[in-house]
């Protein structure tokens, strides 16, 4: 029952409130708070967090267009059951995008936005290198997340900014297609190379390489 599950109180007076509300509830979708199949009633959570019904419902269709969510009319809200199946085509969907978002944001941030990303490269190299699979997971969308606002186009942040918690949940589960701990670790270098000189077809081609879409 969502009753059961404990929210912070979120401020109603804040101007992003829709926002907030959706991130609580997909993050706890995602940590399993709000488990698969659970139902989701728009009174309890907005009691839960301490809101109106309005952003609570608005969060929830957010989350049906991502995937987290679905809907049966007149029926019931509830968690839906994660694909397995997704994470092929997910993962597909994630190379391609990041492989066409790093070549625009080398050939175009500032100087201190390509030092937070090679920052980011860094931190690639030691999980790599340490064999830390989820580390390298959670770092990887991190890392992706900053190369999407380094491209400064706002059609590509908005479209993954609403994807988000779908791809997160659709990637779980993934594993380097490079598993040579060596062989991974020299690639991430040679990747941190060609994002320092901005070198986007390298980058770019080494990034499909990593992921197993040369």
């Amino acid at each position: 029952m969502t009753s059961d599950v404990a929210f912070a109180p979120l401020d109603p007076r804040g101007a992003v409130l829709g926002d907030e509300v959706y991130t609580v509830l997909g993050e706890a979708i995602l940590d399993g708070r709000l488990a698969p199949g659970e139902r989701l009633r728009d009174v309890e959570l907005a009691e839960n967090l301490g809101v109106s019904r309005t952003p609570v419902r608005e969060a929830l269709q957010r989350l049906e267009r991502c995937g987290l969510v679905e809907v049966s009319a007149n029926r019931w809200t509830r968690v839906s059951i994660p694909d397995e199946s997704m994470l092929a085509a997910t993962h597909e969907f994630v190379v391609y995008t990041m492989g066409n978002a790093i070549r625009m944001a080398v050939g175009r941030c500032t100087d201190d936005a390509l030092d937070q990303l090679l920052a980011g490269v860094d931190e690639l190299i030691a999980a790599s290198h340490a064999d830390d699979r989820r580390e390298m997971l959670r770092l990887s969308a991190q890392f992706f997340t900053m190369v999407t606002y380094a491209t400064g186009n706002r059609m590509l942040q908005q479209i993954l900014e609403e994807c988000e918690f779908g791809l997160r949940r659709n990637l779980y589960g993934w594993r380097p297609h490079v598993t040579d701990e060596v062989e991974r670790t020299d690639m991430y270098r040679v990747f941190r190379d060609a994002v320092a000189t901005r070198d986007g077809d390298r980058a770019e081609r080494i990034l499909r390489l990593q992921h197993g879409f040369g």
